[in-house]
This record gives structure tokens, C-alpha cells and sequence, in this order.
């Protein structure tokens, strides 16, 4: 039973680290940043944070695996949904209001992508996500065809939410949705025909 606070303290540590971490990255550039900006800023000491993470590149790992496992979990409410209505919208919609929810941290993040491996991992969460829809809907006719489809429509799903952010969301999610789902439609049709 002790150690129940010292969980919820680490927990808080953990939590209050990768704020540091996050706040810092929106103003320079994630190389810019030591051990010693992160504890000053949460007015925390460095023995905390190397309780917890061994380097700053742990801590944005750390950080990123938060967010796709958020991202993972919405995926999983939604999925049996969009699948059987055979649209993205179900699953795509909740993931946008989430990065809506989270957009300074998703522009930290993709803003900082050479000094970690972000869109890589969500690459590989959507590819992974993915790969039973698009046998399911599309019946691509070579395992071949189903890869180059799936990288065509991760990288564009990501790409798409990476410029809607760059045009300050003018475009409205409704139409973000709609077109993300047509061009997923789209690419498939034209796949299946070359």
C-alpha cells in the first residue's frame, strides 16, 4: 500500500517531464534542449528526471509512445464501426478532434521528426490498423499492390493532417473527413485498375 503515492508521484514527475519536454520544443529546436532546461522550467531537479529517463531522446520517446497508444486506443473504440460501414469516418473523425485537442504537442512533434522517429511510428500504426480494412474493402490483387497502397494512404493521411494544421484548419473537419475518405476510396480504385 506504500507504494501507491510514490506511484502517483512518479506518474506526476513522468507527466510534468514531458510537459517540460513539449513546452520546450515548441520554442527551439528539440538538439537545443538539455536535461537542465526541462527540470528548470517544471522547477524540477535533475536527479528526477534521470530517475525516470536516461537522456532527453528517452523523454521525447516516451512522450511519442503516449500519444500513439491514445491514438491506438481511439483507433480500437472505432474500428469494428468502420469497417462495417466501409468509410474512414468513424475512426478518422475521433482522431482528428484528438490531434485538434493535442495540436501544439502533434506540431512539436512533427516539427522535431529528424530527431526522432514520429511520423515513422505513426506511419506504422496506421499501415498496421490498416492492412485488414484495405483487404477487406479493396481486394488488391498482390500482397505488392496492398504495400504500396497502404504507404500511399498512411503517408497521405498524414501529410493531409500535417497541411490542414499549415492552413490554420481552414478547411472544416467535415470536409477534411469527406475528402480524406474519397481520396482513400480514390486511390484504391485507381491501384486496382493499373
Amino acid at each position: 500500500m506504500d507504494k501507491k503515492p510514490e506511484d502517483r508521484r512518479s506518474r506526476r514527475s513522468q507527466r510534468l517531464l514531458k510537459e517540460g519536454l513539449l513546452a520546450l520544443m515548441r520554442e527551439k529546436r528539440f538538439s537545443d534542449i538539455s536535461v537542465r532546461d526541462i527540470t528548470e522550467r517544471m522547477d524540477l531537479n535533475r536527479g528526477t528526471f534521470y530517475l525516470h529517463y536516461p537522456d532527453t531522446t528517452a523523454l521525447l520517446q516516451s512522450a511519442e509512445t503516449d500519444m500513439l497508444e491514445q491514438a491506438q486506443a481511439l483507433i480500437d473504440e472505432h474500428m469494428a464501426q468502420t469497417a462495417a460501414e466501409g468509410s474512414l469516418r468513424p475512426v478518422f473523425e475521433p482522431i482528428l478532434d484528438y490531434v485538434v485537442e493535442h495540436r501544439d504537442t502533434c506540431l512539436a512533434l512533427f516539427a522535431n521528426n529528424s530527431t526522432s522517429n514520429f511520423t515513422d511510428r505513426l506511419h506504422e500504426l496506421i499501415r498496421r490498423n490498416g492492412i485488414g480494412l484495405a483487404e477487406a474493402w479493396f481486394h488488391p490483387a498482390s500482397r505488392e499492390r496492398l504495400d504500396y497502397l497502404l504507404s500511399f494512404i498512411t503517408y497521405g493521411l498524414i501529410g493531409l493532417m500535417k497541411e490542414w494544421f499549415d492552413q490554420e484548419m481552414r478547411m472544416s473537419k467535415e470536409e477534411l473527413v469527406t475528402a480524406a475518405d474519397q481520396m482513400v476510396k480514390g486511390a484504391a480504385a485507381v491501384l486496382d485498375r493499373a
